[in-house]
Formats: structure tokens, C-alpha cells, sequence
């Protein structure tokens, strides 16, 4: 039995349909079953009950435990728990004590690591499904208004992610790796918002606005903090002349190319109409 946390998420749903599709036994989890909506093969259950009896692997979605993993992996352990694949970032390559982010996700790598379980840590870069933010405003008709135009990054697919924690629950080649996963393109922001345009066939604009404009319309929103603000500014910042490239991970494990922006928007363009 493979334990799936998150299931319902942009990366959780695709890889309880691999494992599925693989012939696994899947157990997923969700903080409300009855509107999980997950195939009728899986069997679904509440994340707060968190049940572990006849679990071999387990795929561990940090964004389910921000305030930390409690007593999970010394239960999980007990109960049998022979592997944990964690959906890790390539934050965690950032060694500045001031992110956040990098700083959670090492500290799970790292809890995870002295269990003495098999591991794997998946270590994506930037989600393609981030940019489901601009869904409200291309859907208005206004521009998506950023800072750093010429900040590039590799965002990838959610079914791309799901495919690698799939390969890594099911076979041995992934224990102990932690493979860098990215898209296969290097693009800017007005080049997505401009795919949008294109899958949408919709008009969709993107207009530059300053660091500070940028730093007060993020904080406006209640999950984000001042450190974690400041880090996401300072990336996209450095993103603009650092020396950018896909990692090729995707293909090498998985044996197929990762799919393109331009594909993502096409999956989503309801989304933005």
C-alpha cells in the first residue's frame, strides 16, 4: 500500500492516477473524503486520522504539515513504513538562513534522513500552476503586473512532478537521490502570460511594476510574510542574469521529454478564460 498525503493537490492528484495506472494499491489522503472527488480505485481517508496500517511507502507533501511533522515518521516507522519520497524544493539548494521556504524543506529532508527509512527527495523548481494566480486578473482583461521582466525560470508541469514520485514509489532506481527537477524551457514572465494568450485565444498582457509596488500588493495577501516576501523578491531578481538551464531530469528518469509551457496552458486555459 502506498500512502499519497496531499492528494487532492496539483501534484498529489496526477500521482494517485499513476500509481493507479501502475496497478499499485493506493491510499489517499484528504481533509474531507467526501468531496476528494479521487478515483474509485483509491481508498480514501481523512489526513488528521492519518492511518499507516499496511503501509509500505509514503509520499509526504510538506504544504500538508508546515507546522511540522509531529510524530509521523517514528509512527510510520512502527507501522512499517519502508520508504518516504518526499515533494522537497530546489529552495533547499539556497543555503541563506533568511528563506523560509529552503529552511522547512531541509528541515523535513533532514528529519526524514535520521529515520533510517529509504528516501527520496523530489526537488522541483518553480510549478507551472504558480502562475494560476493570474487567473483573475487575464480573466478581467488586465495585465498580469510583475517586477523583473527579464527574470527567467524552467517552470514545470504538476503531471511531470507526479510521473518522477511515481517512478521513485515504485522502483528502487531513486532511493537516496534527490533529483532537481525543472520544465524543459527557460522562459521569461511575459513569454508565459503570452502562451496564456495563445491557449486561451484571449488577449493577455503583462506590464512591468516596481520591486516595492510588487513587495505591497504580495503582502496583501494573508499567507504571505515580510522574510518570505523579500526571499521571493530577491530570486526573481537574481533570476535576471543568473545562469539559468531545464535540469533534464524529467527525461532521464521518467524516458520521456517534460511537457512544455506552452501544453500546461493548454490544460489550464479554462482556467484563465
Amino acid at each position: 500500500m502506498i500512502l499519497v498525503t496531499g492528494a487532492t493537490g496539483n501534484v498529489g492528484r496526477h500521482l494517485v492516477g499513476e500509481l493507479l495506472t501502475a496497478g499499485a494499491k493506493v491510499r489517499a489522503l484528504s481533509r474531507d473524503p467526501a468531496t476528494a472527488n479521487l478515483p474509485s480505485e483509491a481508498q480514501v481517508a481523512r489526513t488528521d486520522e492519518m492511518p499507516l496500517d499496511g503501509v509500505a511507502s509514503l509520499f509526504l507533501n510538506p504544504a500538508v504539515f508546515w507546522n511540522g511533522l509531529g510524530d509521523l515518521l517514528p509512527r510510520a516507522a512502527e507501522a512499517g513504513v519502508r520508504r518516504v519520497v518526499l515533494l522537497s524544493s530546489i529552495a533547499a539548494l539556497d543555503d541563506d538562513p533568511s528563506n523560509d521556504l529552503a529552511a522547512h524543506h531541509l528541515a523535513i529532508e533532514r528529519e526524514i534522513e535520521a529515520t533510517g527509512m529509504e528516501w527520496t527527495f523530489v526537488r522541483p523548481g518553480e510549478f507551472a500552476t504558480n502562475t494560476l494566480a493570474w487567473g483573475e486578473v487575464i480573466r478581467a482583461g488586465e495585465p498580469v503586473r510583475e517586477p523583473y521582466p527579464a527574470a527567467r525560470s524552467t517552470p514545470i508541469h504538476e503531471r511531470d512532478i507526479a510521473a518522477v514520485a511515481a517512478k521513485a514509489l515504485l522502483t528502487d532506481d531513486l532511493v537516496g537521490a534527490k533529483p532537481i527537477l525543472t520544465g524543459p524551457e527557460v522562459l521569461t514572465r511575459p513569454e508565459m502570460v503570452g502562451l496564456i494568450g495563445e491557449a486561451t485565444g484571449r488577449p493577455a498582457r503583462f506590464e512591468e511594476i516596481t520591486p516595492e509596488q510588487a513587495r505591497e500588493e504580495m503582502l496583501k495577501h494573508p499567507y504571505m510574510r515580510e522574510g518570505l516576501v523579500d526571499v521571493l523578491l530577491r530570486l526573481r531578481a537574481e533570476a535576471v542574469d543568473a545562469p539559468i538551464e531545464p535540469s533534464g531530469e524529467v527525461e532521464r528518469i521518467t524516458g520521456r521529454p517534460g511537457r512544455k509551457y506552452k501544453e500546461w496552458a493548454a490544460d489550464h486555459a479554462d482556467d484563465f478564460r
